[in-house]
């Protein structure tokens, strides 16, 4: 009787150490496993968004669809991703490709003019404190601009 309860406690103890080796294994291969790179789509919205200075609702109006539509594509939870991923990328000015991939740059990084490029120019001569308050007011005059044009259509 003594052998029995020697031979299960050792089968125990290896199948305890069997499963703790596999969960190990199975970590460092997640951590080993490259990023899904379609699986940050969500993120990529968002950072185009708040580049923007566009809240969700913003984008959801201007695509048509909700905002919880819009916070599910951020968490990559769910919702219609694919048949709005055009209007999505056109609002937030940036390619499809990038939304997809990352693999370009967003196209709202790019000046458009000279007196985008001008604009950029002075303000990274600017302080952080000055930084802030013309994004600030950059943000206002935006959404005025957006309201007007959303009033008149």
């Amino acid at each position: 009787m003594l052998s029995n309860a020697v031979n299960h406690s050792v089968v125990d103890r290896l199948e305890k150490i069997t499963y703790l080796m596999a969960m190990d294994q199975a970590d460092r291969d997640k951590q080993d496993a490259a990023p899904d790179p379609a699986a940050l789509v969500g993120s990529r919205i968002r950072e185009s968004r708040l580049a923007r200075g566009m809240t969700q609702a913003d984008l959801a109006a201007a695509v048509g669809v909700t905002r919880s539509a819009v916070a599910q594509w951020e968490t990559e939870r769910a919702g219609q991703i694919r048949g709005n991923l055009t209007r999505i990328a056109s609002v937030l000015g940036v390619s499809v490709q990038f939304l997809l991939d990352g693999s370009s740059p967003p196209m709202s990084e790019r000046p458009e003019n000279g007196s985008e490029l001008a604009l950029l120019r002075l303000y990274r001569n600017c302080t952080e404190d000055d930084r802030a308050f013309l994004l600030r007011t950059a943000t206002r005059l935006a959404r005025t601009a957006e309201r007007e044009r959303s009033g008149s259509s």
